[in-house]
């Protein structure tokens, strides 16, 4: 079973940034994109960004500008670079690895990500 373990939550000030890593503990059979995914307290989980496995990039509107998703494809490692962030940032973020039809999901244990106004 391949885990995938996130990194580099914490406190920001409003207008700070901060980076996310995660890292697959093993090469992802199937894998056709990873994501980023976040959730806000009493809300759902939303996606924040996609890489797929030729590089395309998609981002939601609320962060697109502020935050850019890369990927290490020889550490199987993703990456959410977050700049300008606001109060409306915080929550958990949860990495996303997506595979081909049939294959279930993997996912990460989650980050906090909290910011100050």
């Amino acid at each position: 079973q391949v885990q995938l373990e996130e990194s580099g939550g914490g406190l920001v000030q409003a207008g700070g940034s901060l980076r996310l890593s995660c890292a697959a503990s093993a090469n992802i059979p199937g894998l056709n994109a990873m994501a980023w995914y976040r959730q806000a307290p009493g809300k759902q989980r939303d996606l924040v960004a996609t890489i797929a496995i030729r590089g395309f990039t998609n981002y939601a509107d609320s962060v697109k500008g502020r935050f850019t998703i890369s990927r290490d494809n020889a550490r199987n490692t993703v990456y959410l670079q977050m700049n300008s962030l606001r109060p409306e940032d915080t929550a958990v973020y949860y990495c996303n690895a997506k595979r081909t039809l049939g294959m279930n999901d993997y996912w990460g244990q989650g980050t906090q990500v909290t910011v100050s106004s």
